[in-house]
């Protein structure tokens, strides 16, 4: 299960744990021999480095089972702060090729969340020359852009996606026209979301390690 602090996640709308909540968290999931992983999967500014740290510290020694992280320069920080921490490369890095999983492995990284954008053959070829598990989103949003690419709510409301604040404005009802005409109303920029249900033992014959479900800022429906 992945979840977020207070800060330097991907949602910082969500009701994300204190410390305090983050350790009974653990005590409650590992007694059920469940897993924890905390993501710190935002572009981290250099002033706010010693911060993140400290806080990966903290979660480390309360017994978290890995990180999920985005900020490279951040991932070489930890790797030398706390060598045996594994870290799980955000599908935010956009790695796509195995050459890139290559290069994450030199960093310290454990496994890699591929891009949501992949098809099933990408999938099955990464996989093969990957020297790290391979992690795959299964239900979930879909983005109008490349993973961890997308600047649109940046650019129109200062909103950044990769700093956890995006306002998904892809989401939103838009018109398209032609001078004055409207031609088409409705959610035109928001692909459906993903939707793998058949296709969960095709992922598992190709060597798909971990299969992700979005969950944090979504209903029950």
């Amino acid at each position: 299960m992945y979840l977020g602090t207070k800060g330097f996640n991907a949602r910082q709308m969500a009701a994300n744990l204190d410390m305090s909540e983050l350790s009974k968290a653990l005590a409650y999931a590992h007694i059920r021999n469940v897993k924890i992983y905390l993501t710190l999967n935002t572009l981290i500014a250099d002033t706010e480095m010693d911060m993140a740290l400290q806080v990966a510290q903290e979660a480390y020694h309360q017994g978290i089972d890995a990180v999920i992280v985005q900020d490279l320069g951040f991932a070489h920080l930890l790797h030398q702060t706390l060598p045996d921490l594994p870290l799980h490369a955000s599908t935010q890095m956009t790695v796509s090729h195995a050459s890139g999983a290559q290069l994450l492995k030199q960093f310290g990284f454990t496994r890699v969340v591929l891009p949501r954008e992949l098809s099933l053959a990408e999938i099955r070829n990464f996989v093969q020359q990957s020297p790290l598990e391979v992690e795959t989103f299964v239900h979930g949003a879909l983005c109008i852009s490349c993973s961890g690419q997308c600047w649109m709510s940046s650019i129109i409301g200062e909103r950044s996606g990769n700093r956890g604040k995006c306002a998904q404005p892809c989401r939103m009802k838009y018109s398209f026209c032609h001078d004055t005409q409207i031609l088409e109303q409705g959610y035109l920029l928001s692909p459906k979301d993903l939707c793998t249900l058949d296709l969960l033992g095709q992922l598992r014959a190709v060597g798909v390690r971990s299969l992700k479900i979005e969950g944090r800022m979504k209903s029950p429906e």
